[in-house]
């Protein structure tokens, strides 16, 4: 199963609340929409993955150009380790609504946790072409070129093993990309 990375997971959470903020600021969720939605992800947090997917596929059968719960259907599929169904969900997402950064910042949070960092990359750049103040996608970004610092300090300490500078700048991004503490805990 992929997960996406310890430093990116609260990004995957969020991606729920994200789901609910797409359907309210593109005014689609009418009262009967709205608790498709909520009864979907309600299913999906009592553990009935399958029968809230069932569910999703139902809605989007009969209005196949929904986004919002397309949307959810994609972070089902992430959150059932089927990432790349989820993958060709948002990005029929992002061709279906060349409008939305939301798939595209979901897209980079899969392609991080395949370690598919160059990919992330362009997906959150192409998430902030679209809209330049999404804050999530640019705590992402930030996040993404961390990793990416990572991999090239340790890649140079395996060049040269004997360079001082590498191992405290490693071990600072280490610390930097823990997971932070969940509140409360």
């Amino acid at each position: 199963m992929i997960f996406p990375p310890p430093a990116l997971l609260s990004r995957a959470a969020r991606a729920w609340l994200g789901a609910a903020l797409l359907a309210c600021g593109l005014g689609l969720a009418g009262a009967a929409q709205a608790d498709e939605y909520a009864e979907v992800q309600r299913l999906h947090a009592a553990g009935q993955t399958s029968a809230a997917l069932a569910r999703a596929d139902q809605h989007i059968a009969a209005k196949p150009r929904d986004p919002q719960m397309r949307f959810i259907k994609a972070n089902l599929l992430s959150a059932d380790g089927r990432a790349p169904e989820a993958e060709q969900v948002l990005l029929q997402l992002t061709r279906d609504y060349p409008e939305l950064a939301e798939p595209w910042n979901n897209l980079a949070v899969l392609h991080a946790g395949q370690g598919r960092l160059d990919q992330a990359e362009q997906d959150l750049q192409a998430a902030l072409r679209i809209q330049p103040d999404y804050a999530t996608a640019l705590e992402n970004l930030g996040d993404v070129r961390l990793r990416q610092a990572l991999r090239a300090y340790e890649r140079a300490r395996q060049l040269d093993a004997a360079n001082p500078r590498l191992a405290p700048r490693i071990e600072s991004l280490r610390r930097t990309l823990e997971p932070a503490p969940k509140p409360g805990g």
